[in-house]
C-alpha cells in the first residue's frame, strides 16, 4: 500500500492506493509523499476540486474493506446526494435495521475512505452533528461547503 499526501483548501489527507484503486483517504495524514502517478494525481486533482466546491462527485475507483454490514453502510452513505443529509436512524432503516443507529454511527466511525464515502452527511436526530473523525469543525466545514452554491 502507497501512501501520498493531498492538501485540500479544508484538510489534509493522507491517500493509500493499491493497484490504482483507493483504499484510505485519512483526515489529518502525516505522510509528505506527493502524488507520483497519472491515477495518484487524478486522485489528488478531485479531492482539491471538492475541497474548493467545484466537484461533487469522485470518479476514481475506491474498495473500503471492511464487514458485509459496514460496506452496505458505507454504499448507503454513498447515495446520500451532495448537499443533503441523513440521520444515523435513516441509515439504518435503508440497510434493512431500524435498531441499529449506533452501529451505524460505529461503521461511520471506522469509515476507511473519509470524504469519499460521505460520512460527514450522516447526523443525529433533530439535526445535531454527532460525532466525527476529524473532529467537529471539520464536518461543519464540509457541511457547509456541500451547502453553498457554486
Amino acid at each position: 500500500m502507497i501512501s501520498f499526501a493531498v492538501q485540500t483548501e479544508i484538510v489534509r489527507l493522507a491517500v493509500a492506493v493499491e493497484d490504482e484503486i483507493v483504499t484510505r483517504i485519512q483526515l489529518n495524514g502525516k505522510t509528505k509523499r506527493k502524488p507520483s502517478t497519472r491515477f495518484e494525481r487524478l486522485v489528488a486533482r478531485e479531492l482539491k476540486e471538492y475541497g474548493t466546491g467545484q466537484r461533487t462527485r469522485f470518479t476514481f475507483a475506491f474498495r473500503p474493506g471492511g464487514t458485509e454490514f459496514q460496506r452496505a453502510v458505507w454504499r448507503s452513505l454513498c447515495r446520500i446526494p451532495y448537499g443533503a443529509t441523513r440521520t444515523y436512524g435513516d441509515i439504518a432503516r435503508i440497510v434493512g435495521n431500524p435498531q441499529a443507529a449506533r452501529a451505524v454511527g460505529m461503521a461511520n466511525h471506522h469509515n476507511p475512505i473519509a470524504i469519499v464515502i460521505p460520512c460527514h452527511r450522516v447526523v443525529a436526530a433533530g439535526g445535531k452533528l454527532g460525532g466525527y473523525g476529524g473532529g467537529l469543525n471539520l464536518k461543519r466545514r464540509l457541511l457547509s461547503l456541500e451547502s453553498e452554491e457554486v
